[in-house]
């Protein structure tokens, strides 16, 4: 039997979430043969930009969307079982905002999508139990959970749209320099600071050398943690309270002419700009997930340089990335579980740099070869594993 999908978080263009519910939006429906329902905030402005074919197919399913939360908060009493799968998207400790017995979704199969870094899952197997299967975003993420008591899980990698990012000709916007890109909300986790210091080292010996970031997030405080590292100059904001990007960049001694901040880029706009790029450089302390921004890179052709620990593992494993095994233990703080984080070493994320730099021919095959493997996990390949996950709870 066909059953409705229900998602209980938003449609972005602008973070990780959110792009995943615009794809459930986008395939869902070819994959089953039901539609899918976004019960969180869509946010309308992000689609700005996007191609007038792609927001013709979203556009029912957003409607209908709408008129389905309207018609449910209407209801007498709107915690009534859904009549299909209800998916609650999971962070840390199984955090979600909608889990409450009071006031969280349920369905015929209620399932929880989970991404998180605190290895610290005290009551794992409690939590768990209130779902019919745990979603895991990477391999990693499965291990920790079945390593706590958690036996109802699977493994399914976030997708790629490759419509959008796949190797394609440059536009030239950046001809003359060694273009080094790095993405993902800045933040500890993220190892934002091994970036500035490998890519300081590396542009004293070439000065074409070019740092373009993405490092913007609808939460700005999460940077304050990449303060914890001493060898850098902290992190500042603006007096209106936005994040000194340039400035801090400036203060841990790169100049004005070698970095480029591309400020907050919806999704469907990345591509174009990615494919401007010689090498991207991802040294994470963790990832929950796989690494979108990573995936996309790959996806492009873009040589990457990936930390060799947690979710990283999943593209590694591929064998085309440069991989940074040099990966040191990374000490728990303000009580966050950091079993199987990896602090990667600035010496190998400059040797890699230099490999990439010096070897340009065999840098390019390692773009392409990342983007021919990437190309499977597209996210019409991805949504119907999902499929495959959860048609079984409801035969």
């Amino acid at each position: 039997m066909k059953h409705p999908l229900y998602f209980h978080w938003g449609v972005s263009t602008l973070f990780g979430w959110g792009v995943y519910g615009l794809n459930l939006l986008r395939h869902w429906q070819a994959v089953s043969g039901s539609p899918a329902y976004c019960i969180g905030q869509i946010q309308l402005q992000s689609l700005a930009g996007m191609d007038p074919l792609t927001l013709r197919q979203l556009s029912q399913p957003l409607v209908d969307s709408d008129q389905m939360r309207r018609t449910r908060d209407a209801l007498p009493d709107p915690t009534l079982p859904l009549d299909g799968f209800v998916l609650h998207s999971l962070g840390n400790r199984f955090t979600s905002a909608a889990l409450t017995k009071e006031s969280g979704l349920r369905g015929l199969a209620t399932a929880g999508v989970i991404f998180f870094e605190d290895t610290n899952l005290p009551d794992a197997s409690t939590a768990s139990a209130a779902f019919s299967v745990i979603v895991a975003g990477s391999t990693w993420c499965e291990q920790v959970l079945r390593a706590n008591g958690v036996n109802n899980v699977a493994t399914v990698i976030q997708g790629v749209d490759t419509s959008l990012f796949h190797p394609a000709p440059r536009a030239g916007s950046l001809e003359g320099r060694f273009a080094v890109f790095s993405g993902g909300k800045i933040e500890r986790r993220k190892g934002q600071d091994l970036v500035l210091l490998a890519f300081r080292a590396f542009a004293q010996r070439h000065p074409e050398a070019i740092l373009v970031t993405a490092w913007h997030s609808p939460w700005p405080i999460a940077a304050v943690t990449i303060n914890q590292n001493p060898a850098i100059a902290p992190v500042g904001f603006t007096a209106e309270g936005a994040l000194d990007m340039a400035g801090w960049v400036r203060a841990n001694g790169i100049g004005e002419n070698q970095y480029i901040d591309l400020g907050s880029i919806p999704n469907h706009q990345m591509a174009r700009v990615l494919r401007e790029m010689d090498v991207a450089v991802f040294p994470n302390r963790c990832e929950g997930g796989t690494n979108l921004v990573a995936m996309e890179c790959m996806a492009c052709g873009v040589p990457v340089i990936l930390s060799d620990n947690t979710g990283h593992k999943d593209l590694t494993a591929l064998g085309s990335a440069y991989a940074l095994t040099k990966q040191a233990e990374v000490a728990s703080s303000d009580g966050i579980g950091t079993v199987g984080w990896g602090e990667s070493d600035v010496d190998e994320i400059v040797e890699s740099l230099e490999r990439v730099w010096s070897q340009r021919e065999e840098a390019r095959l390692a773009g392409l070869a990342g983007a021919e493997v990437i190309a499977h996990w597209n996210w019409r390949n991805q949504i119907a594993r999902l499929h495959d996950v959860l048609a079984p709870l409801c035969p």
